[in-house]
């Protein structure tokens, strides 16, 4: 290798502090930029538009291309032109790659640093190719600082149970690409490409090492943001869940047909009145007061038997009928608040109650390998085909389940609809078993 040129560091105390510098450098422009609601808004988008994908050029390839006018003032440690275009394809995607690196390496180029705008360009390109490569673009943001210490436990994974990681995909790359970036530099005239240039394979790794954790650094912070407006946004949509089953619930329609159906029980069964009448009231104060994120599935069952036995003395006995079929140590698991409502509302007002012949609910819970599983079935009208598409879609009801559990639980839960038009209707969800500590911790 090249040991005395402008990019060398033979010392490993100086190639250390400033490989440190570096990173600290990296991770202040992340912790930065962060503070901007335009670009936290930025990176909680998966899929940008072109006017999305401007933005994002115009936050991340300014500081980059001062960092790389700092290099060229003396300050080696400020350039990122390597990991900013490949955290910015990675991010941003193949267009964004190619247009930031070649943005924040002009001033280089016009330094006759030949080699740099390509290069620059390339690497962003090829990331933005790793992240559609991803069959799951959340994958990018697993890519943390100590990533690297899972090599071993990937690579038994791949061996005995043939299962991968894409995180490691964007981590193996950039490793490479850094040693290609000094390997190239010292195989070309000193002026056409900077490096730093360690004196041996032992400082190259710490290169290597120290370009790894400029952008798991970057990306760490970003993630922690975006976790943070996910529980936002979580619990925005909690509160309108709620608000939603006021509504929906505690409507005139309901009141009205509660209030009648208590006014004709007063007449020939006193006693089945009062009892509606402390449903009613159990219902209120369950809603009206302060909202949980997770509730014991006891506690949502004891909700669900006063609005089904309202709900049974309405419809008759004859034509609604509830069974359940509950394990007894699922009771004291937590489940997401007002999880069960609305699906068995959807059931009785689309699915029971057009029939004349009224017809049953079934809901079952057990456990399996750390997982709990609930189901709600009907024999009702079912969903049509062409509405069937259309559950996981905005508004309330089960697709609003849908989205409270995919904010919860990301991907550790599983959400299935089976229906068919004059049959009923299975509803299947698998989500993490949890304990009070763990929804505490939540």
């Amino acid at each position: 290798m090249i040991a005395n040129d402008m990019g060398t560091l033979s010392g490993g105390k100086d190639l250390l502090f400033t490989l440190i510098l570096k990173v600290c450098w990296a991770a202040a422009l992340a912790a930065l930029l962060v503070r901007f609601k335009s670009f936290r808004k930025l990176l909680f988008i998966e899929n940008r538009d072109s006017d999305q994908k401007v933005q994002l050029l115009l936050f991340l390839t300014p500081p980059l291309a001062m960092g790389v006018l700092l290099r060229l003032a003396g300050y080696r440690f400020f350039d990122l032109t390597l990991e900013g275009s490949f955290l910015m394809g990675l991010i941003g995607g193949r267009m964004v790659g190619l247009l930031g690196g070649s943005l924040i390496s002009l001033l280089a180029f016009g330094n006759h640093e030949w080699l740099s705008s390509p290069l620059a360009a390339l690497v962003g390109l090829l990331a933005g190719t790793i992240r559609d490569m991803m069959p799951e673009k959340e994958d990018v943001w697993h890519f943390g600082p100590f990533l690297f210490l899972s090599v071993p436990r990937w690579l038994w994974g791949l061996v005995r149970l043939r299962k991968g990681n894409w995180a490691m995909l964007p981590l193996f790359a950039l490793a490479a690409f850094a040693v290609g970036q000094v390997e190239l530099a010292d195989a070309v005239p000193s002026n056409w490409l900077f490096a730093i240039h360690p004196s041996n394979w032992g400082y190259v790794l710490l290169v290597v090492l120290s370009s790894l954790m400029c952008v798991a650094m970057a990306i760490k912070i970003w993630n922690n943001t975006r976790i943070e407006m996910n529980l936002e946004q979580n619990q925005q949509l909690l509160l309108k869940a709620r608000m939603d089953a006021l509504t929906s619930q505690i409507n005139p329609h309901f009141l009205f047909n509660t209030l009648n159906t208590v006014s004709s029980l007063i007449r020939f069964d006193p006693d089945m009145a009062r009892g509606v009448v402390l449903k009613l009231s159990n219902i209120l104060r369950r809603l009206l007061r302060k909202h949980e994120t997770f509730v014991p599935l006891r506690e949502e069952l004891e909700f669900i038997d006063d609005y089904l036995d309202i709900e049974v003395i309405r419809f008759g006995r004859d034509k609604l009928q509830i069974f359940k079929e509950i394990e007894e140590e699922t009771l004291d698991a937590f489940v997401p608040s007002m999880l069960l409502q609305p699906m068995i509302e959807n059931a009785i007002k689309h699915g029971l109650a057009p029939r004349l012949e009224g017809g049953q609910i079934h809901v079952r819970a057990h456990r399996r390998e750390g997982r709990l599983l609930i189901e709600i079935m009907d024999n009702g009208l079912g969903i049509p085909a062409e509405r069937l598409s259309e559950v996981y879609g905005g508004g309330i009801g089960i697709s609003n389940v849908h989205e409270r559990l995919r904010l919860l639980y990301g991907d550790q839960f599983k959400m299935d609809i089976h229906s068919q038009e004059g049959q009923g209707t299975q509803i299947h969800i698998e989500i993490p078993e949890l304990a009070a500590a763990e929804t505490a911790a939540s």
